[in-house]
């Protein structure tokens, strides 16, 4: 007799809140982020990129909760869990801020491109989403082997410099800047969740902290009647179906303004990959054993998908697996949410919830997801790996850096170019900003790796990442920089060799040192032999 196993269960329902609110905060931040920072219009954001997330996002739902069904029947437990699914946050922030915005800022500056600015943003954003979901499906084939050679260290470092800053600074500022509505419900998530409290009814600490911060932005309303709701815009139903964007992919790939962020977008997407692989090792820990190969494969599609019909975005496997098997959660609470995030994204209902909460209130997520994420690169790494980690940390912070200074200067109608050209830049080292921003995320990796690699005092490998850097160094994928539209962008071919030639050698020079401490290492046992 054929076991009956069932679609939906009790602690389904928990782990589709949770799961949902996830998601649904990703969609307000794709929203407000996509409006407010790189300006682009109302109608592409409701009508093309929500309607395109909605389409990766169910699809994937899909697979893994059949993913999830398909285990119980063959292994006969009935306490599996369906992997979690959805936007990358760490790639929403990165490809934002490190892409689009200085897209935009660029167009911005030129007469000829100027009104083209948030498409050409736009069409940036794209470009990045179809490469990272062409690196994540090739990761589907060599993701174990590229998570052989990378130390964890490196890996969780880089990912944790984005997080403490492009996650957490920004959104700390914007907290203290609305206290009233904001302070209370990031405090409920940090206690909750750092104390790993279980509330009653396995209510999500998360909902708890957005009720809260809803309700006293409501109160300012009624009883002040001043609105709290920064940005929100009037609501009308209209029916968005995903629309092809494919063409749009295409004329990405001839404009060579697009490919100088080749250097973010290889790092991203091989993070969005072993962060995938990283999970389903989790997944397995606790019970749950999924193949590499079509997991990952589920991921790059989704992630393709997306981009040809218009998002920026790419999708992912969620970290939290156990999370939501502790909770009860199986297969049906993946396929309920996919179901849910799409109907709101296709009747604009990302703007209809901004109209009842407001951003800030749930923003005390994302900071607590970026400090979950930096404490985990320490936790999750050998101890000795701790300084290596630390040492990842300084490009991203140069990188927010750069960010902060250049955003001071245009609020004052200044540029990085008159900056630099009138030497006003030397007490703030803005060159030495510049350079280490430039591809800071492989910088960020390639430090960590070498780093990991002394610490464990295995100089040869140490060696061979310089290597990797002074040849990143010699064609611009990192450091080499230059201004165009008042703003610096990558500057990458062999040019960028003769621009800045101080970087590669270095890296030689670096590299040969480690070679010469190898070989003295190895001589030590030795002459203590002898004695």
């Amino acid at each position: 007799m054929v076991q009956r196993l069932p679609i939906f269960v009790r602690g389904d329902i928990d782990g589709f809140v949770g799961l949902f609110i996830d998601n649904l905060l990703q969609l307000m931040l794709i929203w407000s982020l996509c409006r407010f920072v790189v300006h682009l219009p109302g109608e592409l954001v409701d009508s093309v990129i929500l309607p395109a997330c909605a389409v990766s996002i169910l699809v994937g739902n899909i697979v893994y909760s059949i993913q999830a069904w398909k285990l119980m029947r063959q292994t006969g437990r009935r306490d599996v869990t369906a992997l979690p699914y959805g936007i990358n946050t760490v790639s929403l922030f990165v490809f934002i801020f490190a892409i689009m915005l200085p897209v935009y800022q660029e167009a911005k500056t030129n007469p000829a491109t100027m009104a083209d600015a948030p498409m050409l943003a736009w069409k940036a954003g794209v470009l990045a989403c179809f490469l990272s979901g062409i690196i994540e499906t090739a990761a589907a084939f060599v993701g174990d082997w590229l998570r052989r050679v990378t130390p964890r260290a490196a890996l969780l470092s880089a990912l944790a410099g984005i997080a403490i800053t492009f996650i957490c600074m920004p959104f700390i500022f914007q907290l203290f800047t609305y206290p009233a509505i904001a302070l209370a419900p990031m405090f409920i998530i940090l206690f909750i969740y750092g104390g790993r409290v279980k509330l009653p009814m396995s209510i999500p600490g998360g909902l708890v902290a957005i009720a809260v911060g809803a309700a006293m932005a409501w109160v300012i309303y009624l009883t002040m009647g001043r609105w709290p709701f920064v940005g929100a815009e009037p609501y009308h139903f209209a029916l968005e179906l995903p629309k092809f964007a494919g063409w749009d992919v295409l004329a990405s790939f001839v404009d060579p303004s697009h490919w100088k962020y080749l250097s973010i977008i290889v790092p991203m997407g091989l993070f969005n990959a072993l962060g995938s692989l990283q999970n389903l090792e989790s997944a397995e820990a606790a019970g749950d054993r999924y193949r590499t190969m079509p997991s990952l494969l589920t991921n790059g599609v989704g992630t393709l998908v997306a981009a040809s019909l218009g998002s920026c975005f790419p999708t992912t496997i969620y970290i939290g697996h156990p999370g939501w098997k502790a909770m009860g959660a199986r297969s049906g609470y993946s396929l309920v949410n996919g179901v849910a995030i799409s109907a709101i994204c296709v009747i604009g209902g990302v703007n209809l919830v901004m109209q009842v909460v407001p951003l800030e209130v749930a923003l005390g997520i994302l900071l607590w997801i970026g400090i979950v994420i930096t404490a985990q690169s320490f936790q999750e790494t050998p101890k000795s790996h701790a300084l290596a980690v630390a040492v990842g940390f300084v490009p991203a912070l140069a990188a927010w850096g750069k960010l902060m200074v250049g955003n001071t200067l245009g609020a004052a109608g200044l540029s990085l170019e008159s900056i630099l050209t009138s030497g006003a830049g030397a007490p703030l080292w803005l060159h030495g900003i510049l350079v280490l921003d430039q591809g800071f995320i492989l910088t960020s990796l390639v430090w960590a790796a070498a780093m990991a690699m002394v610490v464990d005092r295995r100089f040869l490998n140490a060696a061979w990442w310089m290597l990797a850097a002074a040849g990143l160094a010699a064609v611009g994928m990192i450091h080499a920089y230059e201004i165009a539209g008042g703003q610096s962008v990558p500057m990458l071919g062999l040019r960028a060799a003769t621009a800045f030639p101080a970087f590669w050698i270095s890296y030689l020079i670096a590299g040969v040192t480690l070679v010469l401490l190898h070989l003295l290492v190895q001589r030590q046992p030795q002459e203590q032999a002898h004695l």
